[in-house]
């Protein structure tokens, strides 16, 4: 169910996709990515080691997830019908395990006795924690101290399942300043030590490894899309933040150019402030985290601060691969702000009975702009990226001054 042996070719032997992605690391620190490269070639191209990946995702993490038909949000818009990919009844509550299940066999297979990882919203530390404790590693998680407050029960978790949470307080404090600790660790310890990165981004193999692994979501999604309508989506909408449930949604469609790809990324604030995270929308092609992308960056060129109320779109960059499908128009990316994602979290919690998280929130939002463009027969298929229990507290409490804010007035 993994998505591979494609005409759309990419990354090239570098890693690039066009001019974006690469391997911009020191010089003597090459050699373990390219060592990682070759592994996980070897990896990929044994069934043995497929078939343990896919077992452990069926039968630890429960899938396949299901494409729910969301009927009375598809009747709320009045037009095409919608379609919910969930991801977020996977095990740990998000699409992160589908990747870190990957990654931490791979670790194995390596002989790596200890795993690292970077975490925003904390699903993917929670899952890394999860596989870890599963699979008999040692686990240590980079999260951003502003981050840690905000999503505290997933904290929590973490450390239940035995991984030593280490709280980053540099910069902002959230995802960027927590992928550079992990990064910087990672470099002083490559001999000791796997790193697994939770997003498409990030040096070559990383975005590569981290599409393979996530990409059986769309794989499931158009398998299942065509047993219950016959035929392929329309459309494909995940939120965006450094690209890894997006990528996962989009590449089994790619080849198919019928199906237009959309991203959903978190303009916080507004896209033309200086409080946003949309940095498809806003940002300029520059260096980031070992890779050339699109990053939000300040008068001189370096990479600034990113907002979003979402912990885990909170980055100030995003992955290569959807660097170029933004260039090429194969994808289209729009921003969403904190306001619209909140009121789409509510909406789709009341019409589906399914809380999301703030971070599919965002993609849910965008079907107020699409949906009335939609025909009777249009199929949407939204992923569903991670459920919202982490959130749902503070994202009450917003709505609740709101509303006294509006009664007010």
């Amino acid at each position: 169910m993994f998505v591979k042996n494609q005409k759309y070719n990419l990354p090239d032997k570098d890693g690039f996709f066009g001019e974006f992605g690469g391997m911009f690391v020191p010089e003597n620190f090459k050699p373990v990515l390219r060592r990682l490269d070759d592994e996980f070639e070897k990896a990929i191209a044994d069934e043995n080691f497929l078939k343990e990946v896919y077992d452990l995702l069926k039968e630890y993490s429960g899938r396949p997830t299901p494409l729910y038909f969301a009927k009375r949000l598809t009747d709320h818009y009045g037009k095409g019908k919608i379609y919910l990919k969930r991801e977020d009844l996977n095990h740990t509550g998000a699409h992160k395990i589908n990747n870190v299940i990957g990654q931490c066999l791979l670790a194995k297979r390596m002989g790596a006795k200890k795993v690292i990882a970077e975490t925003g919203a904390g699903q993917h530390g929670v899952a890394t924690a999860t596989a870890a404790a599963l699979l008999n590693l040692e686990c240590e998680i980079f999260m951003g101290e502003t981050d840690m407050f905000r999503q505290r029960s997933n904290v929590d978790r973490m450390r239940m399942l035995g991984a030593k949470v280490n709280p980053v307080t540099q910069g902002t404090k959230t995802l960027a300043d927590a992928c550079d600790a992990a990064i910087e660790y990672w470099l002083n310890h490559a001999d000791e030590v796997f790193y697994v990165l939770g997003s498409a981004v990030g040096p070559h193999p990383y975005p590569k490894i981290v599409r393979f692994f996530q990409s059986i979501i769309g794989a499931e999604a158009k398998q299942q899309i065509l047993e219950k309508e016959g035929r392929l989506p329309d459309y494909v909408l995940a939120c965006i933040g450094g690209g890894s449930n997006a990528i996962g949604a989009f590449t089994a469609f790619i080849e198919d150019e019928s199906v237009k790809l959309i991203g959903a990324e978190a303009a916080g604030e507004g896209a033309d402030t200086d409080h946003t995270a949309a940095s498809l929308t806003k940002g300029k092609k520059t260096y980031l985290h070992g890779m050339y992308q699109y990053v939000l960056v300040d008068d001189e060129g370096n990479p600034r601060e990113s907002y979003s109320i979402s912990a885990g779109l909170d980055y100030p960059g995003c992955g290569p691969e959807h660097c170029y499908l933004r260039d090429t128009g194969r994808a289209q990316y729009y921003p969403i702000t904190d306001v619209e994602a909140i009121e789409a979290f509510e909406r789709l919690s009341r019409l589906e009975g399914i809380i999301p998280a703030i971070e599919s929130s965002h993609a849910v939002a965008y079907l107020e702009y699409l949906m009335p463009k939609t025909n009777k027969d249009d199929i949407v298929i939204v992923n569903i990226s991670g459920r919202g229990d982490k959130d749902s507290e503070r994202i009450l409490e917003i709505l609740t001054q709101r509303k006294l804010w509006i009664k007010s007035k």
